[in-house]
């Protein structure tokens, strides 16, 4: 299949194309192995739901700010040393993680900007890349290789994490795969060694992308999409793993339940891999969308891991659908915007910048929810209002298609 859909690709972009996924699996399974713990992490020490929105609302906080400050520096620096530098603070990040030990709660606010810090230089430059890398004829083929290689980090990573927390006692578990990230985050340096040099000179304009959004439709509208799948993901990426493990008390079991996801997600992405065209992404989005929100019903009325499990398995059918041909049309829509050659770095970095606007106003939602309904009863009411981000998302881009198609 590799083969098949890369024939006329040339060996230079072969050999990008590939150690840009590497790169890619060795990110998303360092973080597949413990992201997902360490809110569970946090949570065990401190018992307060507000601290982990506060954490994770801090680090799509620093997101943003990093893409806003330190934006302009990746048209006067090679992109593949910010996308080192990002995975080094990842790696502080860890270390800090480990040295707090049993304390790290209580400086969750330090922990969120390192870690907001670190995904927004490595995202920053990765998203570049994959823009200059790929060209509409790979791109299909690189998101849906891309989302394959998080499935089978999500599929190793947490499960393994889920086991050896279960077996150490104590933190010591939780301690053990924070180190096992570190060292993947380190490989993932040594890797993009390899990786081609690519400078962009010019100046910074992203004023000039802001102003687009009043001449280009297609642009303003993505951006939108964009938000509201921001708004689902804001609170769903930190409360879910959660919720299951609150639902168990067994770390073992959230690490099968992602596992069941992640199966579930390769699988998919191989099929979309071979038959998302873009004439039918916009069917691909809304049909996970409408799935992904019925699914949240089973979720409310889960009670045993079973559940769960089937839970996971659904989410891993239908979020590959939805995302693969939404990044897609993305990358197509910035690709044939105003000065998309000149200008590729300002119109990414504000479209991430939109994207962790709409999860951080998701949190501070999340956040004065809490402070009117219990916790039990929010957590039920938030995935319920919440889940219909990305039903708003697929509403936006039919309409983009019907433009194009009048």
């Amino acid at each position: 299949m590799f083969s098949n859909q890369l024939s006329g690709v040339s060996h230079n972009e072969k050999k990008n194309l590939g150690l840009l996924l590497v790169i890619g699996l060795l990110y998303t399974l360092g973080i597949a192995l413990s992201n997902i713990f360490v809110n569970i992490f946090l949570w065990k020490q401190s018992e307060e739901l507000y601290i982990l929105a506060l954490y994770n609302l801090t680090t799509y906080i620093t997101q943003g700010l990093i893409f806003i400050l330190f934006g302009k520096w990746v048209k006067r620096i090679d992109r593949v040393i910010i996308l080192r530098a990002g995975i080094f603070v990842i790696s502080v990040f860890f270390i800090s993680v480990l040295l707090l030990s049993t304390k790290a709660s209580d400086y969750f606010y330090v922990l969120g900007i390192l870690i907001g810090a670190g995904y927004a230089l490595f995202w920053l430059a990765y998203n570049i890349l994959i823009f200059e890398v790929t060209e509409p004829y790979t791109r299909d083929f690189f998101n849906g290789m891309f989302g394959a290689l998080q499935s089978i980090s999500g599929m190793v990573g947490p499960v393994t994490a889920g086991w050896i927390i279960t077996v150490l006692t104590g933190f010591k578990g939780y301690l053990t795969i924070f180190f096992i990230s570190f060292v993947l985050f380190i490989i993932a340096i040594i890797c993009s060694i390899f990786l081609e040099r690519r400078e962009v000179s010019g100046s910074y304009h992203i004023k000039e992308v802001i102003k687009e959004r009043k001449n280009n439709k297609h642009w303003r509208q993505i951006l939108n999409a964009h938000f509201f799948q921001g708004m689902r993901e804001g609170v769903f990426l930190f409360l879910i793993g959660l919720w299951v493990y609150l639902g168990t008390q067994s770390e073992l079991i959230v690490g099968i339940y992602n596992a069941i996801y992640a199966v579930a997600s390769l699988i998919m992405y191989q099929i979309i891999t071979r038959f998302v065209k873009p004439e039918n992404r916009k069917i691909l989005i809304t049909v996970g969308a409408i799935f992904l929100y019925i699914s949240v019903i089973w979720l409310v009325y889960s009670e045993s891991s079973l559940d769960y499990y089937i839970y996971g398995g659904v989410l891993g059918i239908f979020i590959p659908l939805f995302l693969a041909p939404l990044l897609s049309v993305s990358y197509d829509i910035i690709g044939k915007a105003k000065n998309a050659r000149d200008y590729r770095v300002e119109y990414i970095i504000f479209r991430d910048i939109i994207l962790n606007m709409g999860r951080a106003l998701s949190l501070i939602l999340f956040l004065i929810g809490l402070a009117i309904f219990t916790e039990e009863q929010w957590m039920i009411y938030s995935v319920l209002t919440f889940g219909v981000g990305y039903f708003f998302t697929a509403m936006i881009i039919i309409n983009i298609h019907k433009k194009d198609e009048t």
